[in-house]
């Protein structure tokens, strides 16, 4: 790996960082794949995957975050008539 600067860059380090992303991306890529594929097999044992989707993301969010989103969405439902 070359510590040569160009431009005031050093290009060994640059290059560094550009192939430490690439394989990251390409390991985002495989990950992708398989939760991909994960969704494809829930699908065909009957499960349906946007409720999936929706439960994923409710449960990355705290407990407060969840209770403001279902207060919300259950006023604004009240509010529409829904």
């Amino acid at each position: 790996m070359s510590n040569e600067e160009t431009g005031g860059i050093e290009a060994g380090r640059l290059r560094s960082l550009i192939e430490r992303i690439e394989r990251l991306e390409e390991e985002r890529h495989g990950i992708s794949s398989d939760i991909r594929d994960i969704f494809a097999e829930a699908k065909s044992a009957g499960f349906d995957t946007k409720i999936m989707k929706t439960v994923i993301k409710l449960r990355k969010m705290n407990a407060a975050d969840r209770d403001e989103q279902e207060f919300l969405l259950e006023t604004y439902r009240k509010a529409l008539d829904i």
